[in-house]
């Protein structure tokens, strides 16, 4: 079994929940007492999105490169980037890195087509839906990827993300807003939507959405699985 790092912390409430599909993956596929031999750093929620808010994204990188090189020195041979916004450092990473990197588009678009779908919503932090490295990537793997046409309602998920979802606090008011907003990108030619920001699985799931839901955290989480488990 190979060890997979994790780099979590973007935030510590969704990277409980990486930790827990990997170690039930891992089980799952072995039986028995069979679980992950994972290592886990944790950087500091606050440092991640005051770069991100002042456009530092070479300071994001830094600290997640960082990490890695912890990861890497403790023995991991894999990186998971636990949260979808950190991937818009990704590829520069993947230029420097000498591990492994499961990203979760490529993942995520994989799953999307598997289901013959070309055209999806997009819900996640504002970085992740008005920053060209998620759509770009998934239309490099031939999906389009639609995000909510209001900037209030962007606005809105950025808010919740930060201020409720990312420390666990869960309102019903919250997930009528973001159900309301899906219906709008359905009404738009969405055949499916992707859970962009790994918090927003605490919210909602396949229950409260008419079409296909993808659960980032759970396809990236499996994707480790995969990779841990492949001779």
């Amino acid at each position: 079994m190979k060890k997979i790092g994790l780099i979590g912390g973007m935030s510590w409430v969704s990277t409980i929940d990486y930790y827990r599909f990997i170690n039930e993956g891992i089980n799952h596929r072995l039986g028995g007492l069979h679980f992950a031999e994972c290592i886990i750093y944790s950087v500091n929620f606050n440092d991640f999105v005051g770069n991100n808010v002042a456009g530092n994204w070479d300071g994001t990188y830094k600290i997640i490169a960082a990490a890695c090189e912890k990861l890497k020195s403790a023995g991991a041979e894999c990186i998971v980037l636990c949260a979808n916004t950190a991937h818009a450092v990704a590829d520069r990473l993947e230029e420097n890195l000498d591990l492994p990197l499961i990203h979760v588009i490529t993942e995520t678009a994989n799953e999307i087509k598997k289901l013959g779908m070309s055209r999806v919503g997009l819900l996640g932090t504002k970085f992740t839906m008005e920053m060209d490295f998620y759509v770009d990537k998934m239309a490099a793997h031939g999906v389009e990827a639609i995000i909510p046409a209001s900037q209030e309602a962007r606005e809105f998920i950025q808010q919740t993300l930060k201020d409720e979802l990312g420390k666990g606090i869960i309102k019903e008011e919250t997930k009528r807003r973001y159900i309301a907003i899906i219906d709008k990108l359905i009404n738009n030619g969405a055949e499916g939507i992707i859970l962009g920001c790994t918090e927003i699985p605490l919210l909602l799931s396949q229950n409260d959405v008419s079409v296909p839901v993808f659960d980032t955290t759970k396809i990236h989480a499996q994707a480790a699985v995969d990779f841990a488990l492949a001779r």
